[in-house]
């Protein structure tokens, strides 16, 4: 059978004072003497009482949690964020409640659902590939609760942001596959509704118009950017005349999984087609040879939305102000993009 709770009456019945002075006394208030203390503590702890700090937390209105929404856990930059966040995090006091979305708008709706029904006091958001609108962030809105997008971002003026340059970012790797000497350069990226692969690709385009070079549709491929679409890309570049001579991919992950199924087939890389990939993920070190990035800091992205977060609800800063941050980020040279002998820069 299960045993009862134990609550500050049980206790005080058992010293033969009040309730309020058990109270006092767990708390450590100044009014109480060091003698009393000690026997409140000491009887807490023979019967076994457990602090109810979730109501406690409830009568301040405040829960110390903050909700998280990522895409999903098993991507290298999103789990450099989220380590960023927990550092800050515990440092300052709060708890995370990470979820994640799968790349769903469904789960992400439900997620949603749970975090506020959790009563979490912020809740930071890293949108899925597909969602279409943040109807399921208005309760938040509603109640006043602070909200902040990372990454891959919804535009609200509720909302604070965090990014890095990513039309920048694009319009560099793009760039510097030119130097190479490309001029036929695949693309390949994620769903386009999204900001960062949106802000990519036009960075792509407007790197081919200010080196006089064509955009044609037909170089731009959309999928999830996993491995198994790495596999499918392969597959079509081997079927494209003439073959692309550079490609731009916006995962290090699909741009290791399309090296590796075209030097199957005695593709040589860069010699006949140099690539560029994203994020500075382990695999960008691994494969051979070595991937050409762009590198942004998903630790201290992490740790400046959870800074951000705390200062909205320490109130050092109004919860309606809202910033916008754009972090840097660095172009990664290897040998995988360097078709005229030019030295790394790792």
């Amino acid at each position: 059978m299960k045993e009862k709770d134990i609550t500050i009456y049980d206790i005080a019945e058992r010293l033969q004072i009040s309730p309020a002075t058990v109270s006092r006394g767990l708390k450590d208030h100044p009014a109480i003497s060091q003698k009393t203390k000690k026997l409140v503590l000491d009887a807490a702890k023979k019967m076994g009482y457990q602090s109810n700090t979730f109501a406690s937390n409830l009568r301040r209105r405040r829960t110390n949690t903050i909700g998280v929404i990522v895409p999903k856990l098993n991507s290298s930059f999103m789990s450099d964020a989220l380590a960023g966040m927990e550092k800050m995090a515990n440092s300052s006091g709060y708890n995370l409640i990470v979820t994640q979305s799968l790349e769903t708008e469904k789960k992400e709706i439900l997620n949603a659902s749970t975090l506020f029904n959790n009563r979490v006091d912020g809740l930071i958001v890293s949108l899925s590939y597909d969602t279409k609108n943040i109807n399921h962030i208005e309760p938040f809105f509603r109640k006043g609760i602070p909200v902040l997008f990372m990454d891959r971002v919804y535009e609200h003026k509720s909302c604070s942001t965090i990014v890095i340059d990513n039309h920048k970012a694009g319009y560099e790797m793009t760039s510097h596959l030119i130097s190479q000497g490309c001029q036929n350069i695949l693309h390949v990226t994620g769903n386009l509704s999204r900001n960062v692969y949106a802000d990519r690709f036009e960075g792509y385009k407007q790197a081919l118009l200010d080196h006089h070079l064509p955009y044609k549709d037909e170089n731009l491929i959309t999928n999830n950017l996993s491995l198994e679409d790495g596999e499918a890309v392969a597959r079509k570049i081997l079927e494209m005349d003439p073959l692309p001579d550079g490609v731009f991919v916006t995962s290090d992950l699909c741009a290791a999984s399309i090296m590796v199924e075209l030097k199957k087939s005695g593709v040589k890389i860069p010699e006949s087609i140099a690539f560029g990939g994203f994020n500075n993920d382990p695999v960008s070190r691994l494969v051979e040879p070595g991937l050409t990035t762009i590198n942004y800091k998903g630790f201290e992205m992490g740790e400046l939305a959870i800074k951000i977060m705390i200062s909205q609800l320490n109130q050092h800063q109004n919860i309606t102000m809202t910033q916008s941050i754009v972090l840097g980020h660095d172009l990664i040279i290897r040998q995988s993009s360097l078709r005229n002998g030019s030295d790394t820069k790792v």
